[in-house]
């Protein structure tokens, strides 16, 4: 049982609001419909690996640190290794000469070595943010990023949101917060952890913020094997769809059908509560 006081509960709390501004960031919205570009996605994966190179070289200086050691779960944990992986195969053999930290990512990171060097206990805002993140709705963008970018079933390209050492995601998450919990924090040095995890939020904002300007300056990628889609507009006999049909004996449009179908109440309360539950469980990974 969780007291009120504990730092499980206190971050729970006092992040909330973070929690649903950064889930309704315009980047994370098209992430959870599907609709990340490529290129994007492999801008994000930079961040990504800037990010966590200097989360855990300051934990690693840290790991006998009594406030932050009960969190050093480097072989479970560590994700910088399988983003060198997936980079590797977005960029070649050659990534780290085709990669450069961005201007918000680098904010971020000179935060995460500042913290590491003067103030290692709040070390544990940004460990916790990622990783029970990447634990939980990481593995909802795990599966939209497979299929909407169409990346193999062997897991290219996706390594980070794999936790090879980990075989029950909520049983580790448990002992996670149990350690943490556990550490010897008085009260003020536990809203000073929550403060600098609402931090954590914004500095992941404004990455997103970031990915979603360059986003709009890329043009539409075409879909690899993929139909183009009646988007309900002008003449229908233009959708490709209809063109195919012609000549049977009863002529539609997907899209047209799915409209019809969409209009349908039960229909309408199940793909709501869909939404909610993904939107739910993403928002563990923006953190």
């Amino acid at each position: 049982a969780c007291s009120p006081m504990d730092l499980s509960e206190l971050l729970k709390e006092g992040t909330k609001e973070s929690h649903d501004r950064a889930e309704n960031t315009q980047f994370v919205k098209d992430f959870l419909k599907g609709r990340i570009k490529k290129e994007l996605f492999k801008l994000a994966t930079v961040a990504l690996y800037f990010t966590y190179s200097a989360l855990e070289e300051e934990m690693d200086h840290n790991k006998d640190n009594p406030l932050f050691a009960p969190l050093y779960f480097p072989v479970e944990l560590h994700r910088r290794e399988a983003l060198a992986k997936d980079l590797k195969y977005f960029y070649g053999e050659d990534w780290k000469e085709k990669i450069q930290c961005s201007e918000a990512t680098q904010q971020y990171v000179d935060r995460i070595h500042h913290v590491g060097q003067h103030e290692p206990e709040l070390l544990v805002a940004h460990a916790y943010t990622r990783y029970m993140g990447d634990l939980s709705g990481g593995q909802v963008l795990k599966k939209v990023a497979q299929r909407a970018l169409k990346l193999p079933s062997t897991e290219e390209g996706i390594q980070f949101y794999v936790f090879d050492n980990i075989s029950n995601a909520q049983q580790f998450k448990q002992l996670y917060r149990a350690r943490m919990n556990a550490l010897d924090l008085d009260k003020n040095t536990k809203e000073r952890i929550v403060e600098e995890a609402n931090k954590a939020f914004r500095f992941n904002m404004q990455v997103f913020d970031e990915l979603d300007k360059v986003g709009r300056s890329l043009g539409e990628e075409a879909q690899d094997g993929g139909v183009p889609v009646h988007d309900g507009k002008g003449d229908i006999r233009k959708c490709p769809y209809y063109a195919d049909k012609l000549g049977t004996a009863s002529p539609s449009c997907p899209f047209h059908a799915a409209v019809g179908l969409a209009r349908q109440p039960l229909v309408q309360l199940v793909l709501a509560a869909c939404m909610a539950v993904a939107a739910g469980a993403a928002a563990w990974y923006i953190l």
